[in-house]
């Protein structure tokens, strides 16, 4: 899930009024896709729907209902040379105040909780609803809040399920004949697991990248004071004398990535990889020689052929040739984005 919920509790704990605004739908070639969302506050902003006039414009419009004490709006935009952009598309934007209050915003909460279990959930707003008609956080389990009616609740839960079954799109839609549009936005855990061993000055650069990317990141290191500190809001800082057993503990599908200051707990952790063999992908720091002195290594104490084919080292997208520290975090990341989904 994204970073606005971050930054929407961070608003609360300052007591700062925010503005969620959400591309709720795209024709065409736009900035951003469907689901994309950032908050405005009176003098701050968070995230981006793809900058530009449009940005510039949204910006504006969040703020004037600050100021105004609007609730939400739903604006189309064509972007086109009256706002100064030539992508030729058209989006919609959904403008939700967000009071700095869990007694008016309980959604948030909810949602919160859904992330920290790793649950998607679905976000049912009305675009033009009242302040207190409220909003319906949907689960495979569970229905939190309500839109102002048992009836639009039970359509609305039941089009949120098939949108999660489907993997399907932020999108809008009209709960009864003729009814008002109300937004459904799925909210899914990223695709992209990573678990990132060692926090040297490549782990370092390669954490910072990943911070501001659609994945959840593990980071460990023996050495706690070797972390970035604050970490990314989907970075989990791990600080432990036995970083094997974060291989174990990975999720199925995980990417590993391996570049610890030592080489032979690059070792250790290599073989401890390999052996559990339902990676999406498995990177090691190092040169071609390493490698060639790893697999004999690790293919003298059981590990197959096809396995050690499995390894990725060096690490890095072919073209960026550069040794320094975020020449090879840039390479890596570009490499981590171009993985595709893979059968356990």
């Amino acid at each position: 899930m994204d970073d606005w919920i971050g930054s929407l509790l961070a608003c609360r704990r300052s007591a700062q009024a925010a503005v969620l605004i959400t591309v709720a739908s795209a024709k065409g070639s736009v900035p951003r896709e469907p689901g994309t969302r950032m908050v405005v506050t009176a003098t701050h902003q968070h995230g981006t729907i793809g900058g530009g006039h449009l940005e510039l414009q949204a910006i504006g419009i969040a703020r004037d209902m600050l100021a105004a004490g609007e609730v939400v709006t739903l604006r189309r935009f064509s972007l086109g040379a009256s706002l100064g952009q030539c992508c030729g598309g058209s989006v919609s934007l959904m403008f939700e105040a967000v009071a700095p209050s869990s007694a008016q915003a309980g959604w948030l909460d909810v949602i919160d909780q859904h992330r920290s279990r790793g649950e998607a959930c679905v976000l049912v707003s009305g675009a033009g609803r009242t302040a207190a008609s409220g909003s319906l956080v949907v689960a495979e389990r569970s229905l939190s809040g309500s839109l102002g009616d048992a009836s639009t609740d039970a359509t609305a839960a039941a089009l949120a399920l098939e949108l999660l079954a489907a993997d399907g799109p932020c999108c809008l839609a009209a709960l009864a004949p003729d009814g008002p549009l109300h937004l459904l936005a799925p909210l899914r855990e990223p695709d992209l697991h990573i678990v990132l061993f060692g926090a040297g000055h490549v782990g370092q650069a390669l954490a910072r990248i990943l911070g501001e990317l659609p994945c959840r990141v593990t980071w460990v290191d023996e050495r706690g004071d070797r972390f970035d500190s604050p970490a990314a809001t989907n970075t989990e800082l791990v600080a432990t004398d036995l970083p094997v057993a974060e291989v174990d503990a990975a999720r199925p599908g995980s990417c590993f990535l391996v570049m610890t200051h030592s080489h032979p707990l690059d070792q250790t952790l290599a073989e401890a990889i390999l052996r559990r063999g339902d990676f999406r992908y498995f990177g090691l720091i190092g040169s071609l020689g390493k490698r060639r002195q790893f697999e004999r290594r690790l293919a003298a104490r059981g590990i197959e052929a096809e396995m050690l084919a499995r390894m990725t080292c060096p690490i890095g997208i072919d073209g960026i040739d550069g040794k320094e520290p975020a020449a090879i975090a840039v390479a890596v990341a570009a490499q981590l984005l171009g993985i595709e989904k893979m059968s356990l």
